[in-house]
C-alpha cells in the first residue's frame, strides 16, 4: 500500500509516525485483491486533542475514517477500527445484493469466513423536496433556518443542484454535480 501521510496546524510527521501509521493500515489492505492500494491519512495537531482523517479509494469503494484522540497514536487506532468496520459493512452489503462470487472481485481470499453479517442500514424514509432556483446567500440562510446540516437548491445562475453544508469548523461548502 501507497501512504502519503500530511501534517496540518503545524504538524509534522516524523518517520516514525509514518511508519507506524503504515504498518497499521496494513490491517486493512489485507482484506483487498487491488494490488496497489493507496492512502491518503490526513493528521491535524490541536491545543487539546489529535485528529486524523484517512482515505482510501479502491476500484469499487471509497473507505473513509476520521477519528479524534489524545495523540496521533490513539487516533489512529481509532480511525482504523472504523475502516475494518466500514469493510465489513461493504462486505455484508455486497454478498446479500450479488452474492458470494461478488465478493472475490474486492477482497481477498480467505477472509471475512467465520464472519457474522454486519447489520446494514437501509432506507426507511423517502422525502420530496421542490428545488427552487437561488444563490449560495439565500441557500445558506435557508440552511440556517432549518435544523438539518445540508440543504439541497437548484443554483439561479447555472440550473446546476448544489448540496450546501456546514463543515465541522463552522464554514460552509458546496457540493456541484458533473455530468
Amino acid at each position: 500500500m501507497k501512504v502519503e501521510v500530511v501534517g496540518k496546524n503545524g504538524f509534522q510527521p516524523s518517520t516514525g509516525n509514518k511508519k507506524f501509521i503504515a504498518d497499521k493500515l496494513e490491517k486493512v489492505e489485507q482484506y483487498f485483491t487491488e494490488a496497489e492500494l493507496r492512502a491518503r491519512v490526513v493528521c491535524k495537531v490541536y491545543p487539546t486533542h489529535h485528529k486524523v482523517e484517512v482515505t482510501i479509494p479502491t476500484k469499487n469503494v471509497t473507505l473513509r475514517a476520521e477519528a479524534i484522540g489524545e495523540d496521533l497514536y490513539s487516533a489512529v487506532d481509532v480511525s482504523i477500527d472504523k475502516l475494518e468496520r466500514q469493510v465489513r459493512k461493504y462486505k455484508t452489503r455486497v454478498k446479500e445484493k450479488k452474492g458470494k462470487d461478488a465478493l472475490k472481485d474486492t477482497f481477498a481470499e480467505g477472509y471475512f469466513k467465520d464472519d457474522k453479517p454486519v447489520k446494514v442500514s437501509t432506507v426507511v424514509r423517502t422525502k420530496q423536496i421542490q428545488l427552487v432556483p437561488m444563490d449560495e446567500e439565500e441557500a445558506i440562510e435557508q440552511l440556517e433556518l432549518t435544523d438539518h446540516n445540508f440543504f439541497i437548491y437548484l443554483d439561479k445562475a447555472t440550473l446546476e443542484i448544489k448540496v450546501l453544508y456546514q463543515r465541522e469548523d463552522g464554514d460552509y461548502a458546496i457540493l456541484e454535480t458533473t455530468k
